[in-house]
């Protein structure tokens, strides 16, 4: 039997440049842009501050992968696509991966899938296996101060996003509900942007309303922003699933404007009749989806400004 055992093959030169394949070129990685994020991470000192938000129960003496490496190694793996634990089972022994955790030299691999399992997994130090846990109040906290950090100046105004969507489930997690709307077993995160910062990202199971937990977020955030820029205005916007009358009513209470959606129904479309009808002509004449505004004085358990949209389009 013929063995084959060519070390590099000739390929057709490109210009004055010879082309030649080899299988000597040692350890490669296709996942150089971690090194930019790392560069960020480095200017913002995210990742140290993030490790300070976890308390670590076990003997220091005895630990062989930190808090902060570990930390690493998950962040900048899921950055980089790297969902599974799983994953792990190679990337610990991947050389960048190794300098993205701050390992000068790669003697021993990095933390494998079981260690990384009991950091994300840990419920405190009086358990046997899982001694790692995370102080919720430092990790909610440092959300808000990055977001604060990346303005020079405190802003005249700011508009807060608050939002929900699905995450997806495909097996028994505990907590698994259905949800009608979303036609499927998820969880039903919140979650609070401005512009692109994110402020609040928090699980919670889909069997609550999409306003559950929200009012208790709005205040912690904004207690916190009051804190740094007293003078700013701050605008709360959420779609109709945050039209709650105990979240208007703290807002209004406490010097935050918003503006939220309101579910439809006939006595709305009663009102804007006259504005539907204008929309309609619009697109009769242009064949162009139309929007004609209004406003009007709307009443449920307390009078308050309502504005509306009349759109009409094509589908």
């Amino acid at each position: 039997m013929t063995e084959c055992n060519q070390s590099s093959f000739g390929f057709e030169a490109f210009g004055g440049r010879e082309i030649v394949a080899r299988f000597d070129g040692g350890t490669i990685s296709s996942d150089g842009g971690a090194l930019l994020l790392r560069q960020v991470d480095k200017r913002l000192n995210l990742l140290p501050r993030l490790a300070q938000c976890f308390l670590d129960g076990r003997n220091q003496d005895l630990i062989e992968h930190s808090v902060l490496a570990m930390l690493s190694q998950r962040v900048y793996g899921l950055a980089l696509g790297y969902a599974d634990l799983n994953d792990h089972e190679q990337l610990r022994k991947d050389p960048l991966f190794g300098v993205l955790a701050g390992r000068s030299e790669m003697a021993e691999p990095l933390a494998g899938k079981s260690t990384l399992n009991r950091m994300e997994l840990g419920r405190g130090v009086k358990d046997r296996y899982k001694k790692i846990t995370f102080w919720k109040e430092a990790m909610d906290e440092l959300l808000v101060k990055v977001f604060l950090e990346s303005y020079e100046q405190a802003p005249g105004e700011i508009v807060l996003d608050v939002d929900t969507t699905d995450l997806p489930l495909h097996g028994k997690q505990e907590g698994r509900f259905f949800h009608g709307y979303y036609d499927g077993y998820c969880y039903l995160p919140l979650y609070v942007f401005c512009g692109e910062h994110i402020l609040c990202a928090r699980l919670r199971e889909a069997n609550h309303d999409a306003a559950f937990g929200s009012l208790t977020e709005i205040q912690r955030m904004v207690a916190q922003i009051r804190v740094a820029w007293p003078e700013t205005k701050i605008i709360l916007r959420g779609d109709s699933g945050f039209c709650r009358n105990e979240l208007m009513s703290w807002c209004e209470a406490n010097r935050v404007d918003y503006v939220f959606g309101l579910a439809r129904n006939q006595r709305l479309r009663k009102i804007i009749g006259q504005q539907m009808w204008e929309a309609t002509q619009e697109w009769h004449r242009t064949g162009k989806p139309a929007r004609v505004f209004t406003e009007f004085d709307y009443q449920t358990r307390r009078r308050r400004r309502a504005g509306g949209t009349a759109r009409v389009a094509w589908r």
